[in-house]
Order: structure tokens, then sequence, then C-alpha cells
């Protein structure tokens, strides 16, 4: 008899099969709320059945069978209660089985995934909408922390998704893998995706957590993308962007799921694979002489990649990398990560002064008030620093991000 999983577990199994799942029920129903309701149905099932029986061993799978019996179980007593139409509308019918069987079996560029990025990624969505929507439809995503992402209320937030969903069935958008122009049309929007969802995973302070392989989802996205853009140096950039921070899964938690900053990790637990792949990216998307946001992450990640010791990063060099990105992507963010590097550099007096302009944008946002709280203690305002480390533990997305913080908190009072 199987050991019944704990709930947490079945959660989190629940959350890394659904892109997939919610992919292919869109691709066999072509209606994005029936498609998230079959979801919903498979996932209660799940969690009558899995503490009994154990869980599957294709968890995916079974989701997407047992959501689409489900919708279609209320597809038919729908229609036992629907007026059937005039003879003449059905009596010259194509087979309606075999345009389902072609819609499951086709073997041309059916990438379930990838497909419906770009369909949420439709131009008839304007930019802020595509990429919520596919935040909250491929990922799973709370509201609030999509909301988070866009600092943005959790309330707008809602609504604009409602609206990308209401525009989408209005609209008729075609549930299929757009030819050659749209997919460029939709490169930015989709990559932008591509890198939410690895940033997702990335939270996951278990290495062999379903959330956590999030990430190797989103690279092999990359991969796909780069087969559809060969000649594109930003897909490069991203691409190398991931593996670089992927390469240092394993060092980037302690054993009680608490993050451990760069500067402290054990260098010897990076994966050396990754990072050699990507240096090698980043030098050939370096030859097309087209920076861009993506490439410029990617370089400053190479950096701190390429220091064999903290004491040997090349402070200067990001610096000057985080200004390049400040002209191609300004943003607060932006900002507050290159004042670490002023603060190296500088000293965390010119580091403070820099982000102090930014404490209106970036008040609801977890890394502002986290620098803020370190530069503070390492100034000796003990005060100060106490307070803002407690708005960060208040705004912390994950448990691992709030330990962190409460280690820094147990020094001061210590």
């Amino acid at each position: 008899m199987p050991q019944p999983p704990e709930p947490d577990w079945i959660e989190t199994r629940l959350v890394g099969a659904r892109p997939q799942a919610i992919a292919a029920l869109l691709r066999y129903f072509r209606d994005l709320d029936l498609a998230e309701e079959a979801f919903q149905e498979a996932c209660l099932r799940a969690l009558g059945s899995w503490p009994k029986n154990g869980p599957p061993r294709d968890a995916a799978g079974w989701l997407i069978m047992v959501g689409r019996n489900a919708a279609i179980d209320h597809k038919r007593r729908q229609a036992r209660l629907t007026a059937l139409p005039d003879e003449a509308a059905i009596s010259d019918r194509e087979d309606a089985e075999a345009a389902l069987v072609e819609r499951l079996d086709a073997a041309d560029y059916r990438d379930d995934i990838l497909r419906l990025l770009f369909v949420c990624c439709h131009p008839d969505l304007p930019a802020t909408q595509q990429i919520a929507l596919a935040l909250r439809i491929v990922s799973g995503l709370p509201v609030r922390r999509i909301a988070a992402a866009f600092l943005v209320g959790d309330r707008a937030m809602e609504q604009r998704i409602t609206r990308a969903k209401a525009r989408i069935a209005r609209a008729d958008i075609p549930f299929e893998t757009p030819g050659p122009a749209e997919r460029a049309e939709r490169f930015a929007a989709v990559s932008a995706m591509i890198y939410l969802v690895f940033n997702e995973g990335y939270t996951d302070a278990n290495p062999q957590g379903e959330r956590a392989a999030l990430c190797d989802e989103a690279i092999r996205l990359a991969r796909l993308m780069l087969r559809l853009f060969p000649a594109e140096p930003e897909m490069m950039g991203l691409l190398a962007l991931m593996l670089l921070q992927h390469s240092r899964r394993k060092a980037r938690f302690d054993k009680t799921g608490a993050a451990i900053l760069l500067e402290d990790q054990d260098r010897t637990l990076w994966n050396r694979g990754r990072i050699a792949e990507a240096l090698a990216m980043i030098d050939k998307a370096m030859l097309h002489r087209q920076p861009g946001p993506y490439q410029i992450q990617a370089a400053i990640a190479a950096l701190h990649a390429r220091a064999e010791r903290p004491e040997d990063t090349d402070w200067g060099g990001i610096d000057a990398l985080y200004q390049a990105l400040e002209r191609h992507a300004p943003s607060p963010v932006v900002t507050l990560n290159r004042s670490v590097a002023i603060w190296k550099l500088h000293g965390p007096e010119a580091a403070l002064e820099m982000i102090a302009p930014l404490a209106g944008p970036l008040d609801g946002y977890f890394y502002f008030h986290g620098v803020r709280g370190n530069l503070l203690e390492r100034l000796g305002r003990k005060s100060e620093a106490r307070d803002a480390f407690g708005r960060a533990i208040a705004l912390a997305n994950t448990p691992a991000e709030a330990a962190h913080i409460r280690k820094h908190l147990d020094r001061l009072e210590g």
C-alpha cells in the first residue's frame, strides 16, 4: 500500500503539473475558462484520491485525463438541457471526432506550453495584460504575487486578468501556434513570461521541489524559442542568464531553508557545466553587437560566476553594466540592484543615498527594505535598520526570504 503524501507535497505536485495540464486542456477544448475549470476539478479529485491511494507516476497526465473527462461530462449535462438545432444545421457536419484527434495528435510544432504562452501573449491584448494572464494561467501564480511583481494593487491586477480573459473570448483568438511573423511580434512578451516562470521556480528553497522544476521548464522553453529564433541575441542572453542563476541552485539555501547571499555561498556547489554553457552563449550573443537587457543581465551574472572568491568580483565592471541596463531598461529595481555595486565600491553611505529616491515606488517591494536595512545596519543605525527589516519580513514572498531577514534582526538584537 503506497504511503499517502503530505498535503503540502500534494500542493507542490499540482503546481508543478499545472502548465502542462492547462495547456493540454486548452488545446483540447479551445476555451480558456473551461480549461481552467477542468483543471480545478481535477485538482479537487486529486485531493480526494491521492492521500488514500498515493500519487500517480505521471501527475500531469492524470490531471489532464481526469480534467478532460470531467469537462466532457459537464458539457454533456449542459447539452441535455439545450434544444437541438434545426436538422439542416447538423445534417452536413464533418466528422467532429476526427477534428479532435487531429488536435491531439498532429505532430507539427505541438509543444502545448509554448503554444499557450503565445496565446496569452496575443497582440490583441495590452502588454501588461499579456504577461499577467500568462503568469496566472501558465504558472498559476496567486494574484497577490503577480500584483507584487507589477507593483500594483491586488484588485487592480484581478481586474486586469479578468479583462484579458474576456478579450480573448470576445476576439475568438485561435488556440494555435502562430506563424513566423506573428511569433516575431510576440517575442518580447513571451521572453518576459519565460523569465517570470523561471523566477517563480527560483524562489523555491527545496532544490527537488515541484515548483523548483519551473526553472527547468523555463530553460526548456527558452531552448525551444532559440530554435525558433536562432540568430536572436536577446534569447541567447535570456538562456544564458537562467543557466547562470540556476547553476547556483544547490548553494542558495541552508538546511533550514533560509536564503544564502551570493557572497556567502559555497562556490564549489555551483554547477560548472551550466556556467560553461552560459558563458559560451554570452560570447556568441555578443558577436551580434546588439546589446539588450537580457544580455546585460547575463553579463552581470557572468562576472559573478567568473569570480573564484567573493573578493575577486569585478564590482567596477558590474556597476558599468548596471549603468548600461539603466539606459536600456530603466526601472527602480535596476537602480536598487546597482546600489549593491555602489556599496562595494564606495561604501554604504553612497548606496543609501542612491536608493533614497526609490522609497516611494518600491515601498511595497521586499528587496528594497532588505537592502536598505542592510545598509543602515552597516552604518550603525540600528533602530532604523530594525524598522526596515521588519517591513521586509512583512513583505516577504517566501519563508526563505523571511528567515534570511530574521537572521539580521537576531544579530541586531543580540
